[in-house]
């Protein structure tokens, strides 16, 4: 079903999990696709697999995203679908926390989200769909993710202040808030299998539905949002986390 065809999407940090996923999705429904991501090689690799474009831009580092509008806007010139997708998670107490964790955390999924989509206004098309990947820790607070659940509750925040601006122009801002999803980013910490199955477990059993999300449900909704079937949502933070944030 080519529900987005000829639609230009631009997905952050795009090189796995979710940005992966939806790139995917977005591409079989006929999107033309733009990935980013800070590492050269993994945003290549995943470009070329998914046949997508691949342009390296740091979410963090607002030079990078002012280039990356540039390059988007010479190369495609308007943009249909943003999806900010690239974040970083960290844990620590408060006491813990140093300011190199808090600025790494803060200056990713919350600076560099707000600047991305301040700097890709002025080439959304009007009518185009924006989402956030937010978290349900911006719900549901936790010992030990205060930095991280800041960082969504913040974003959700100025999502809907983006919506009211930009309602005008009848683009749309959401949010997609997942709960413990399947992604590759507990193998990268360099676990075993038995100890992320273990993990797993434990956190399946907060979860009502008892089963961990998936990449590929979270990119549905980003691709039902940036559909004409969401046409009347904008300002909402979609929760799919099983159940989870009800306990």
């Amino acid at each position: 079903m080519e529900n987005l065809k000829n639609k230009t999407a631009v997905i952050t940090g795009g090189n796995s999990g979710i940005g992966y996923a939806t790139a995917k999705q977005l591409k079989e429904q006929g999107a033309n696709v733009i990935i980013t991501g800070r590492r050269k090689e993994a945003i290549e690799k995943a470009a070329l697999e998914l046949d997508v474009t691949a342009i390296i831009a740091d979410q963090s580092n607002i030079s990078d995203i002012e280039k990356l509008a540039a390059q988007v806007k010479a190369d495609f010139g308007s943009v249909d679908i943003l999806f900010v997708n690239a974040g970083i998670a960290g844990l620590g107490t408060i006491e813990q926390t140093t300011v190199e964790l808090y600025d790494n955390i803060m200056n990713v999924n919350l600076k560099g989200a707000f600047f991305t989509l301040s700097k890709f206004i002025p080439i959304l098309k009007d009518g185009a769909s924006v989402v956030f990947l937010s978290s349900n820790t911006a719900s549901m607070p936790g010992p030990g993710s205060s930095v991280y659940s800041a960082s969504k509750t913040a974003l959700n925040s100025f999502m809907r202040s983006a919506a009211l601006e930009l309602a005008p122009r009848k683009i749309r801002v959401n949010s997609v808030s997942p709960g413990p999803t399947q992604t590759e980013v507990m193998n990268k910490v360099g676990l075993d299998e038995t100890t992320v199955k273990g993990i797993m477990n434990v956190v399946v059993e907060k979860v009502p539905l008892k089963q961990m999300g998936r990449a590929e449900d979270v990119a549905q909704m980003v691709s039902y949002l940036s559909s004409d079937a969401a046409v009347f949502m904008t300002g909402a933070d979609v929760i799919m986390d099983g159940g989870m944030s009800l306990g």
